[in-house]
């Protein structure tokens, strides 16, 4: 395990002084691990997410978008993200919400972390992505410890079945 964080940490470093490429990012992505820093009890988590369609537009802009259940109906969410000029970093709604991209050398996978407000309060979230539904030990690894350097605990790192 401590052989395997030394390369993570470097992987992720150099992620972040990267340029991200829009195409590159571009297509349908499994949710493979979330992590949130709403209070959410175990039982009100998403059990079950769909798949993360991103559409580079022109620009160097992002349309992310995806569909949640709530109240026993399907809503489909699309965010529309603007480059900031840092390295895989973008935002929406008048820079109220923020995206990180991070780029993982693991075969396809990548973290979104979100960075907004809910409600007057602020709000942090984290999904791990890759362009399968099988998840990869060492991807999923690299997750935990991000949101580790992130002020998550362990125990809010969960893995939700795809739909």
């Amino acid at each position: 395990m401590k052989a395997l964080f030394l390369p993570i940490a470097l992987s992720l470093l150099a992620a972040l002084s990267c340029p991200l490429e829009p195409q590159k990012i571009a297509g349908t992505w499994y949710v493979k691990a979330m992590v949130t820093d709403e209070r959410m009890p175990k039982e009100m988590r998403p059990r079950k997410v769909s798949p993360v369609t991103v559409t580079a537009l022109g620009g160097g802009d992002l349309e992310v978008s995806f569909t949640f259940v709530k109240e026993a109906r399907c809503h489909e969410k699309r965010l529309r993200m603007h480059p900031t000029g840092e390295p895989g970093k973008y935002s929406s709604n008048g820079s109220q919400k923020h995206m990180h991209i991070l780029e993982l050398p693991f075969g396809g996978h990548y973290i979104l972390y979100c960075q907004g407000q809910r409600q007057g309060k602020s709000v942090h979230m984290g999904k791990l992505i890759g362009r399968n539904p099988d998840v990869s030990p060492e991807a999923l690894e690299a997750f935990k410890k991000f949101a580790q350097r992130k002020g998550f605990s362990p125990e809010d790192v969960f893995t939700p079945e795809q739909t």
